[in-house]
């Protein structure tokens, strides 16, 4: 199928087959990796991102010291299409994981279709990790996975050396920590995950500080339940949620600080982000909707990078980025040439974060389940199907977690948000499909201007429909056992 010139959805490098047995050239003193990667952490939840609720120290002083992106989208606005899209540099709908995996028991008690436990990113699928481990790196994943819980489909079978944390979410049953692929705690102790997933980490920096390394850090927090360590428990003046995001600052501090120790500074590549818009008690920064959400508090997120004499510091760029562009953007800071054969949505935006240059998309689309429900570029935003508002429910009403977790019991158990602590907007033109809204003048989606835009309209849905073709063309391969 021909691609139209607007579609961004075609990096495609001449055969996977062989791509491993290539010769991938470096530069004599490859950078270390670290994404560190929060789970449920909203646009509006840092310091450097407008909050003062909370105080975000290390994570304002790695923006300081680096880039801040302003339009960093997620392509789905939940976990794990997200995380697939990190690892792959391909859209969800591409790469086969379009759903979040599920184990048996935790689909059980949630509701979901038992099919979910078996979810998981394709065997076909190349990582990150497998690039990166191929070009001579030392690979870590410490924290939640959830590109599929059976052993075949676990971090260490996907191009990471090490593997320590829970293979999905802290919510999940069950909740069982692994060291590579062994059970080495049920059920875990939620409390002390943070400080064990960063002891962990540091621990790794600092074995491999004599050879390229990539840790891929996917902490635990802010996704519910929330529970910090009791070092930071009551600590942060914030409520708990204040308290969560208090030790995942602290957290990235830490990794920062043995990064400085061992005189890697200058020679890492560090980002920050996160995986989708928040959950109660977060903040999206004052745009609508939440995690879940198709609106764009369930997609947009923040996303810091800092690489000393590369990336100016206190540098901003409002230029339109999506997940996806790690991918290629990790490669081409380590010299190493993506696989062949491989359709990459990604782009480069080192330009980006090193300059005032614009957005590498003509648009970025934005997935719930395995649809494609809203097309944007850098100002104008379609939603072809109904926009979905997420957990929208009546302030004050009652309400349980159907999901409670099976771990160790949390510190705070009657602490838990509610949807009363609504992290964005509820406000706005009623939702239907179609709805175009003006990012620039109206980034709180509240007033519809299809009516007044017709030819945007059209542009938009014609990009839309491209992308929508390839979708439905692509084979899902949501598998997998």
């Amino acid at each position: 199928m021909k691609l139209s010139k607007y579609m961004m959805l075609s990096l495609v490098v001449p055969c996977m087959s062989g791509w491993l047995g290539s010769t991938l050239s470096a530069g004599p003193a490859q950078p270390n990796m670290v994404i560190i990667l929060a789970d449920d952490l909203g646009y509006g939840d840092l310091g450097c991102y407008g909050q003062t609720n909370h105080a975000t120290p290390h994570l304002d002083r790695l923006a300081a010291e680096g880039a801040r992106l302003t339009q960093f989208n997620t392509p789905a606005p939940y976990c794990a299409p997200t995380r697939a899209a990190l690892m792959t540099g391909r859209y969800p709908w591409r790469c086969g994981m379009p759903n979040n995996p599920h184990p048996a028991e935790d689909a059980r008690v949630s509701g979901v279709k038992p099919e979910h436990d078996k979810i998981a990113l394709p065997k076909r699928e190349v990582t990150l990790a497998d690039v990166l481990k191929q070009g001579g790196y030392a690979t870590a994943c410490i924290g939640k996975w959830h590109l599929g819980h059976y052993p075949e489909f676990l971090p260490t079978r996907r191009g990471f050396d090490e593997y320590f944390g829970i293979p999905y979410s802290n919510d999940m049953r069950p909740v069982r920590l692994l060291d590579g692929e062994q059970v080495v705690e049920y059920p875990a102790v939620l409390t002390t995950l943070t400080r064990r997933y960063t002891e962990r980490a540091v621990n790794f920096i600092e074995r491999n500080r004599s050879k390229p390394f990539f840790l891929y850090f996917a902490q635990m927090h802010p996704h519910k339940p929330l529970a910090p360590g009791e070092a930071f428990y009551r600590k942060s003046g914030a409520g708990l949620y204040g308290d969560t995001v208090a030790e995942l600052d602290w957290s990235v501090g830490q990794v920062l600080a043995k990064l400085k120790a061992l005189k890697l500074e200058t020679n890492t590549l560090v980002v920050f982000t996160s995986d989708n818009g928040p959950w109660f008690g977060g903040s999206t920064g004052g745009l609508r909707g939440m995690k879940g959400s198709t609106f764009e508090g369930g997609y947009r997120v923040p996303c810091i990078a800092r690489w000393p004499g590369r990336i100016p510091p206190g540098h901003v760029n409002d230029g339109l980025s999506v997940t996806m562009d790690l991918f290629p953007t990790v490669l081409a800071a380590a010299q190493l040439q993506p696989p062949k054969d491989v359709t990459l949505d990604g782009r480069n935006i080192l330009p980006l974060l090193a300059s005032d240059a614009g957005s590498p998309h003509q648009v970025v689309f934005g997935m719930t389940g395995p649809n494609l429900a809203a097309v944007r570029d850098q100002r104008w935003k379609l939603h072809l199907l109904k926009p979905s508002p997420g957990q929208l429910r009546p302030p004050g009403e009652k309400w349980i977690d159907p999901r409670g977790p099976d771990g160790v019991t949390i510190l705070a158990p009657y602490e838990q948000y509610a949807p009363d602590a609504y992290p964005g907007l509820r406000t706005g033109d009623s939702p239907k499909p179609m709805m175009l809204f003006d990012l620039q003048a109206d980034p709180g989606e509240q007033h519809d201007v299809a009516a007044e835009h017709a030819d945007i309209v059209a542009r938009l849905k014609r990009q839309y429909d491209e992308a929508h073709a390839q979708s439905q063309a692509t084979p899902a391969g949501a598998l997998r056992r």
